[in-house]
Parts: C-alpha cells; sequence; structure tokens
C-alpha cells in the first residue's frame, strides 16, 4: 500500500520523487521502490521522519508501536498520517509520543508532540481506484486535512467521517475487496459447472462485474436488481438460490465481522 501511494502521488504529481523518502522492513521493500520511482531512500524510520513534513504510517497494526518508538522525537511537531487498521488515533499519539524520560527531554524545547489523521484506504489503489475515508484528530489543522485529502484523491475518492465510523469503513470499503474477489470467483466456478471454459468464465465474470459497477453509479441498487429480473426468468431462480443460502446476510454479516475485527485490534 505505500507503494501503490508513492506511485500515484507522483502519478498525479502531488509533489515531486525529490520530496519522497521512504523506509521500510525489509529493507529491499523500499530499495525496488526508490529504484522504480526515483524516491529518497533512507535506512532508518528516525532518519526518514527527521526530513519529512509528513509522515505516512503504512504498516500493519502489530508493526505499528516499533515503528513510532524508533523515531519519536524526529516526528515532534509533524503530522502524522497512518493506515494501520484498527488503531484509534489515542493508540496512535501515545505510541508516537511513549519514550522513556520524554518529558524531561522535551519539556526545555516546548514539545507539543504529534498531530494524527487516520485513514483507510483500500488496495485498488494499485490501480488508482481506492476509496480512502479519513478520520482526524482534534489537533490537526485545516492544511493538514487538506493535505491528506490531496495524497489519497492522488489514488482515488476521499471520504471524511468520524474516527468512530472507521471501523465499520474498514470492514466495508477496507475489506471489501476481499468479499468481492470472492464473489468472482463463485461466479466463474458457476459458469465453469454450466459448461463455460474457465478463463473465459473468468473474463465473463470480471466484466460483468466491471458492468454492474458503472450502472450501480447514482442509482438506486434495488431498482438495478428488479430490473434484471424477469418473473419467472432466469435471474429469478437465481436470486432465489442465493435467499435460500442466506448470500445476503453472509456479506452483511462479513462487513461486520471484519469491523469487529477492527475494534477488537484497538484493544
Amino acid at each position: 500500500m505505500g507503494g501503490a501511494l508513492v506511485k500515484g502521488i507522483l502519478r498525479a504529481k502531488v509533489c515531486e520523487a525529490a520530496d519522497i523518502i521512504v523506509t521500510s522492513q525489509p529493507a529491499a521493500d523500499a530499495q525496488k521502490l526508490a529504484e522504480e520511482t526515483g524516491v529518497s531512500l533512507a535506512t532508518t524510520n528516525a532518519e526518514a521522519a527527521r526530513q519529512a513534513d509528513v509522515v505516512l504510517l503504512c504498516v500493519k497494526p502489530d508493526d505499528a508501536h516499533n515503528a513510532l518508538d524508533s523515531c519519536t522525537k524526529e516526528l515532534e511537531n509533524k503530522l502524522l498520517i497512518s493506515i494501520a487498521a484498527g488503531l484509534r488515533i489515542g493508540k496512535l499519539e501515545l505510541y508516537a509520543t511513549e519514550l522513556e524520560g520524554v518529558e524531561s527531554e522535551f519539556s526545555e524545547t516546548g514539545y507539543d508532540g504529534v498531530r494524527v489523521i487516520r485513514a483507510m484506504p483500500n488496495t485498488a489503489a494499485m490501480v488508482g481506484k481506492s476509496v480512502t475515508s479519513i478520520a482526524c484528530s482534534d489537533t490537526v489543522t485545516e492544511a493538514d486535512c487538506q493535505a491528506a485529502e490531496k495524497i489519497f484523491r492522488a489514488v482515488g475518492k476521499v471520504y471524511f467521517v468520524k474516527e468512530s465510523q472507521m471501523d465499520a469503513v474498514t470492514g466495508l470499503s477496507g475489506s471489501g475487496p476481499a468479499f468481492v474477489y470472492l464473489m468472482m470467483e463463485a461466479l466463474s466456478d458457476g459458469g465453469v459447472a454450466a459448461g463455460l471454459p474457465r478463463s473465459l468464465a473468468t473474463e465473463l465474470a470480471i466484466e460483468t462485474v466491471a458492468g454492474a459497477v458503472e450502472m450501480a453509479r447514482g442509482a438506486h441498487l434495488a431498482f438495478l436488481r428488479e430490473m434484471v429480473t424477469s418473473p419467472a426468468g432466469t435471474t429469478s431462480a437465481g436470486l432465489r438460490r442465493l435467499e435460500k443460502s442466506a448470500v445476503r446476510s453472509a456479506f452483511a454479516e462479513a462487513v461486520v465481522s471484519a469491523a469487529e475485527r477492527s475494534r477488537e485490534l484497538s484493544k
């Protein structure tokens, strides 16, 4: 995801490659990204954060504490944008300032902490079609919000939400692509079972979903479903089978379960 954001930022000309510095574990990932895009490379998180005005934290939740703890001093008065699922703003602020002796070390220099924005893009950022929801802490400025919006608009659409809604966002748009891929696999499997070769079945499934998505923009989903469903027709028979298998409830419960897992991660 970090790589997708960097490439999107450069593609949208939000800034130049010379304005971006990256670091990662393993280091080879950052090295490869630097070679592909021309961005600068740092050997440590502290080195990267020291040179930045805006710090993007693109790690798994379990890795966030170590990543931030390694550059606490360098995050002073910086804007931190995290895409780590489930980690609340308060915990990110704690991780970014949790350094033994922090009060005594910074009291004379007027340490003000870090300004935190929490974002949840999805994997479609890799093709510029992400949907990103953003929640801002009370300490961020309007300019901070605009900077975050500009970054994530480089890879798709952006919505501002309350932090209390971020777990639901994670369950829907964050995890949602995997649910859609599973559905597309199932459609392809059905085509094969009905007599189609796998390659054609998969292509038809992909293009069917792509066309349905375009029609769904600005339309009522139930209306579109009814438009395809003739009385006693083929679609009606298929929908009856889906309802009998509680597919609608299964998808809704998948989103809720993913949202609940996001809440668990925050603890």
